[in-house]
């Protein structure tokens, strides 16, 4: 579809947004609805059909989920500018996101860009385990957000339960602005509080397009309207000194003082505005475009990104204009097979021109950019520049990976990179035949290009190539990928819990190699001091040689040692983590000593020093939420007992009970069929990683009988 709308846009008629939510929420659903109403598209996608606009991957089709983040470009126009005849057009960047645990880097670097957040909640379901994740996730990146209740139509939807679970689960001051006219099969509209109007989907067309609205209230409804507005225009005076003293003048402000006030709040994170509608039935989403417009921010209301100088280290700020020198943030790498290597791009100042270059500042290398595109899942527009507001795909950036930054060169820049969690889970990989070693070797290359929290790293003792990840669906997605898109065919292992390896006290190690062969000999000696690090500080190495003890470049060639050890680790082949390793004392000789007799010292000094340290191992544990009729809990509960799980409580939800309970990776192996067949079917369950805890000791004595380390390939 042509870009209609000017290309250089009025920046407060620009909105970046997405669509977060936990799986089956309706996320892709909504978004659908979205583009057809705003014109975007002409027939309306559905997940079942696997026709839909935004879930392009065959897996995803295949699935019924969203696997990548797919980014669009639509216009809308606010209903009362519509009824007013006018025609003020609002640009649309929307990215949406999938909704799995085990794909939420794409959800991180997606609100790192975004200036605005669509929240869908599941009106039966409430604040699921990852509606929190994604919450926290746009909470870190300080993204506004409104929260949209869907499927109002379901059996045992509750609007306002919904909305108590905004409060007690996410913390938030939710905004209550509709109420629901009906619920379940009689849902019918909602009445807006501000302006006490009925949106009645009564009569729809089978593609929602067309609403009654009615000035009116049902009258069953009117007592609880007053009650719930009374409150709304109260949470909204209580953010703006001004519109409070009107208020406790016994004044009501007007309705344009209580949306810019409302405005000023969500932008300012105090109020959560909250929707409600059944985007499969197309109710309720029109007014949350409306919505949009109205209470999420434009790039003019962020006003400005910021930075730190790379030459001088010092913090520097960017206004989020077209007049400043350009800056952005590479936020996905995805590799496509018509136009190669694609770098979605957020311009947050300047403009960028197709031809140009381009400043890497993160890496310091510069980039030519070969063709800009204006995409729409997987379908592209190409154009010719891109101004401050919008988000592109750039053609042609061969070194940019997620989080560098792209600039000016005249005016280098470097903004906040995007963290990503640390993979869990991993498994043995071997190709069948040498052409498909040649292939995995390349696919394996685009993949952890693409995802950041995708590793590869190869075991030296068995040879094989081991991928890491967040969890066995996208280690199953990803094996799927090298298949189809590049045509490898692979054995492969079971998966295996990532475990680390860690020291519980401080000791000390001296590691010497001598080597004499006929003429020039090896000579390499130091001593070492290990303690352990608080829990996630990860490794670091200080230098406290005095004296000359050791010559300054061999103290380079120790800390190698060390970190190969720590790599490859000591006790059963795990990585080392959360240790500080001192080199403070050793020896060298002048003619003997070389980087090679120093690296070996190093590592003979560190593992004697961590077999006197008390070292033990640490395992994922996983936060876990099993939703199940009450009948089948305490059977659960037990099978989840035997699993070494921690039971952190219970709660009840409509017709069901959710167990909360925190259980390490290595127990859940297959866990999902076990509880189809404890549950006849009826139990689901939802887990992502928690933290990182000791092994018990029998546990550990049994890893050491059965040697396990890899998962090699039967």
């Amino acid at each position: 579809m042509a870009d209609t709308a000017p290309r250089k846009q009025d920046l407060a008629k620009i909105r970046n947004i997405g669509i977060i939510a936990h799986i089956d929420a309706g996320k892709t659903t909504t978004t659908e609805r979205i583009l057809y109403y705003t014109g975007r598209t002409y027939k309306i996608g559905d997940i079942d059909e696997g026709n839909t606009q935004m879930d392009w991957m065959e897996q995803e089709k295949e699935r019924g989920i969203t696997i990548v983040s797919a980014a669009t470009t639509t216009f809308w126009t606010h209903s009362d500018d519509k009824a007013a005849g006018k025609d003020e057009t609002y640009r649309f960047n929307i990215i949406d996101t999938p909704g799995h645990v085990d794909f939420t880097a794409e959800v991180e670097r997606s609100l790192r860009v975004l200036d605005g957040g669509i929240t869908v909640l599941d009106a039966e379901e409430g604040v699921q385990a990852q509606s929190e994740t994604v919450w926290r996730q746009a909470d870190k990146y300080k993204v506004p957000r409104l929260c949209f209740v869907n499927k109002m139509d379901k059996l045992g939807a509750n609007f306002l339960a919904t909305v108590d679970s905004v409060v007690e689960k996410l913390g938030a001051n939710p905004a209550i602005m509709v109420l629901p006219i009906g619920a379940e099969n009689t849902y019918t509209g909602n009445v807006d509080l501000l302006t006490r109007k009925s949106y009645l989907w009564l009569h729809a067309d089978e593609t929602g397009a067309k609403y009654e609205v009615r000035d009116e209230v049902p009258e069953e409804m009117k007592e609880e309207v007053e009650k719930y507005r009374a409150k709304l225009i109260e949470q909204i005076c209580e953010t703006d000194d001004v519109l409070l003293e009107k208020f406790f003048a016994g004044e009501e402000p007007s309705l344009p003082e209580l949306k810019a006030a409302l405005r000023k709040a969500v932008i300012g994170y105090k109020l959560v505005p909250m929707f409600a509608g059944a985007s499969l039935r197309h109710k309720g989403v029109q007014p949350v475009l409306d919505a949009v417009i109205d209470y999420l921010p434009s790039p003019v209301d962020l006003d400005h990104v910021k930075g730190e100088n790379p030459k001088t280290g010092e913090a520097e700020e960017r206004h989020l204009t077209t007049e400043e020198p350009l800056c952005g943030l590479a936020f996905k790498i995805q590799v496509d097979p018509h136009v190669g290597k694609l770098t979605y791009f957020r311009v947050y100042s300047g403009k960028v021109t197709a031809g140009s270059y381009i400043y890497n500042s993160t890496k310091g290398v510069t980039e030519r950019i070969g063709r800009i595109l204006l995409m729409h899942a997987n379908d592209r527009e190409e154009i010719k520049e891109a101004f401050a507001g919008e988000i592109v795909a750039l053609v042609g950036l061969k070194d940019t990976v997620t989080g560098d930054t792209l600039c000016d060169d005249k005016s280098p820049i470097v903004l906040e990179k995007i963290t990503f969690p640390e993979p869990v889970i991993s498994l043995a990989i071997e190709p069948k035949t040498k052409t498909d070693q040649e292939r995995l070797g390349m696919a394996l290359k685009r993949l952890t290009e693409e995802d950041p929290t995708f590793q590869v790293k190869t075991n030296h003792e068995t040879n094989q190539t081991i991928i890491s990840g967040i969890g066995e669906l996208q280690l199953e997605v990803m094996v799927d990928r090298m298949k189809r898109e590049f045509n490898v065919l692979a054995n492969v292992g079971a998966p295996q819990v990532a475990y680390k390896e860690t020291i519980k006290r401080l000791a000390e190690g001296e590691g010497k190699y001598i080597r004499q062969s006929g003429g020039k000999g090896q000579y390499g000696h130091c001593w070492l001091r290990i303690e352990p690090q608080p829990r996630g500080e990860g490794f670091k190495f200080v230098n406290a040689i005095k004296g000359g003890a050791i010559p300054a470049e061999f103290v380079s060639s120790i800390e190698k040692g060390v970190k190969e050890s720590v790599e490859n680790g000591v006790f059963l082949g795990y990585p080392v983590v959360d240790v500080k390793v001192t080199v403070y004392d050793g020896s060298f000789h002048e003619v003997d000593s070389s980087d090679m007799a120093f690296k070996i010292a190093a590592s003979m000094a560190f593992q004697a020093a961590t077999k006197k340290a008390d070292i033990t191992l640490l395992e994922p544990i996983m936060k876990v939420e099993v939703t199940t009729p009450k009948e089948y809990m305490g059977d659960i509960i037990g099978d989840l007992s035997s699993k070494r799980a921690q039971i952190m409580g219970t709660q009840d939800r409509s017709n069901a009970t959710i167990i909360l309970a925190q259980v390490p990776l290595a127990e859940l192996s297959g866990y999902a069929t076990a509880l189809r067949s404890m549950s006849k079917g009826r139990a689901s369950y939802y887990m992502e990683a928690s933290h990182y805890d000791e092994v018990p000791s029998n546990i550990i004595a049994q890893m050491q009988s059965k040697s396990t380390f890899t998962g090699r390939v039967e």
